[in-house]
């Protein structure tokens, strides 16, 4: 059992690409975690997602030996993802721990998220180390940065450590700041064990693991354990900590980090932020977690082919275990078929998660028009929610719609400002104010409506900003809109799955949009095909797809005219019969190209 003095806590947090991984790559070295001959770049980054996009998407714990002045410690770090879609991941990270490296870019400075984690790390009373990272680029500018650490963070620059995860400067005073600043594990003297459920994966062999912080008490294979939170009871099989492979031990024991497997099979039954306790000796209270998460985007996912609705099924559940900010239930579409709706925390986790069900599970997917969800008050006095287009009560029904809304911190280069204003009014949003962060960098405080966020707003910042920009945001409530439902009907039918919810100004636009997208990919028909956009009963745009017509006209080789016209006049009547009773199927291809255009 290790001497609670001796462990340190700690986790790494910092902007998307500022350097997390890398360094956490050089600490695994310098405590020799990691041998030489099995280091690789990214090491803590498993996905071939992670690595191909240079993000990290899952937390990944490891526990290194350090000596200092003559004394072994050990050190457990969480390394962390920096995107914003990804904070539930940082704020149960933090949870697990007493101390943060706050990383930052020597040359980009303090970006939206490095802002936003260091108020999550200080909420939950932890020791912040800051450190300026990559000062071996020719652009660093470590004074500066130390400048804006006390600024905008409030945070003590003094004792900044500067360093560099490439080129491994820094990496000793790093250690030797965390034996030295971060204190010894929290909460160790409560009478009964306690654990920390932080993260799930799912183990075709093991069954559900639990990646836990054990906060007091050890849990040992053989011993019953009990979910606070849920109830539920399993026996633990095997337990272990992260070297940063799973490696099986006797005991996990207050303060450190692990795993423990047991006898779970049901996905559902594992609660992230629960509390695992001894069955035979529980703990009277949780331990402090955080709040759970709710999902603010919404997407239909459906199989390209039907028969694969099952697997479907089974991989969403899969996947739901490792990622517990993912929520989905059955839906039905006329033009789809069967499929699932699902709640995603932003627009990278959901294209995340349609990327690993492909990938990992196989899955050839449609994802319908992303949604967030709506509040209405009904003519009747009722209230309801939506998070479904084709969910929308008829106009006459309702009597107010409130759309969502978001404070969006966004970090601009000064010379972008106007531009970037025009886009924030371009998206119905307003700016409350600015802030100045140094003499080229400026802050914007915003508030936008969440749904004109969700397609291209973060792809026409970068491009506004030259890749300098960068947005962190949070939920700032509802307010009313004046907002429609916009229906796409082909050959008079209403094709649910390119339904959406859009302000009355945007509506002829987008609808006239659309219309021209379809036209260009539905195949033609032995009839013509009408493409409109509706509002309701109101037809605000149309596009006409001409038919294929057999020339009937070939054999007069002269003669009166009427001849000619009797022939053409005899066609239109066979092809307006035609039309009654035509059906115009939809190829998925279709489906596919005008979702993934974001028309």
């Amino acid at each position: 059992m290790e001497e609670l003095s001796k462990i340190r806590n700690f986790c790494i947090i910092a902007h998307v690409d500022h350097g997390k991984t890398t360094l956490s790559d050089r600490l695994l070295e310098a405590t020799g975690t990691v041998g030489k001959r099995d280091m690789q770049d990214q090491l803590l980054d498993s996905m071939d997602l992670e690595r191909e996009r240079g993000i990290t998407i899952k937390c990944h714990p490891v526990s290194m030996r350090y000596k200092h002045n003559g004394e072994e410690y050990l050190l457990n770090l969480i390394d962390t993802p920096g995107h914003v879609d990804f904070s539930y991941e940082v704020s149960r990270s933090l949870a697990a721990c007493e101390g943060a490296l706050l990383l930052i870019d020597a040359a980009q400075g303090v970006e939206a998220q490095t802002v936003a984690n260091a108020y999550l790390a200080a909420a939950q009373n932890l020791e912040i180390i800051p450190v300026i990272n990559k000062v071996d680029l020719p652009a660093a500018q470590p004074e500066a940065c130390k400048k804006q650490i006390e600024d905008v963070l409030a945070i003590p620059a003094d004792n900044a450590i500067l360093a560099s995860g490439k080129s491994g400067i820094g990496i000793e005073e790093i250690l030797n700041a965390v034996v030295e600043r971060i204190p010894p594990p929290r909460l160790a003297d409560y009478p009964e064990a306690r654990a920390l459920v932080f993260d799930c994966i799912f183990d075709a062999y093991k069954g559900v693991i639990c990646y836990v912080r054990v906060f007091s008490g050890s849990f040992r294979p053989g011993d019953e354990i009990e979910f606070m939170g849920s109830g539920k009871k399993a026996s633990i099989k095997e337990v272990g900590n992260f070297r940063p492979t799973m490696c099986a031990e006797a005991s996990v024991d207050a303060g450190c980090t692990g795993y423990i497997a047991g006898n779970i099979k049901v996905v559902s039954d594992i609660r992230i932020g629960d509390t695992i306790t001894l069955a035979n000796n529980p703990a009277k209270e949780m331990l402090p977690g955080y709040k759970e998460v709710k999902p603010m985007v919404f997407s239909g996912i459906y199989p390209v082919d039907t028969s694969e609705y099952e697997k479907l099924k089974v991989s969403i559940a899969k996947l739901q275990l490792n990622d517990s900010a993912l929520v989905f239930q059955p839906e039905s579409s006329a033009a789809l078929g069967f499929g699932y709706r699902c709640g995603f925390l932003g627009l990278l986790h959901m294209e995340i998660v349609q990327e690993r069900l492909r990938r990992e599970y196989g899955l050839d997917i449609i994802s319908t028009y992303p949604s967030v969800v709506y509040k209405l008050d009904l003519t009747d006095g009722t209230h309801t929610q939506i998070d479904n287009p084709c969910h929308l009560p008829d106009p006459s029904l309702i009597a107010t719609i409130y759309e969502p809304k978001i404070k969006a911190n966004i970090l601009i280069p000064t010379d972008s400002i106007g531009d970037m204003l025009a886009l924030i009014a371009e998206k119905r949003g307003f700016c409350e104010r600015t802030e100045n962060i140094d003499d080229s960098r400026v802050m914007l405080i915003c508030t936008l409506p969440l749904n004109e966020i969700l397609v291209d707003f973060n792809d026409r910042l970068k491009s506004i900003t030259r890749g300098y920009g960068s947005l962190d945001y949070e939920m700032a409530g509802y307010e009313p809109g004046k907002l429609v439902r916009l229906d796409i009907l082909v050959n008079g039918e209403q094709i649910d799955a390119f339904s959406s919810i859009v302000h009355v100004d945007r509506a002829e636009s987008k609808g006239r949009a659309l219309c021209e997208k379809l036209k260009n990919i539905l195949p033609r028909q032995m009839f013509k095909v009408a493409i409109q956009a509706a509002i309701g009963g109101k037809i605000i745009a149309r596009e006409t797809i001409g038919s294929f017509r057999k020339d009937v006209t070939a054999k007069c080789y002269g003669g009166d005219i009427t001849r000619k016209r009797k022939l053409l006049e005899k066609q239109k009547e066979g092809k307006k019969r035609m039309k009654q009773i035509g059906k115009v199927s939809i190829p998925q291809e279709a489906f596919v190209d005008v979702l993934k255009s974001g028309a």
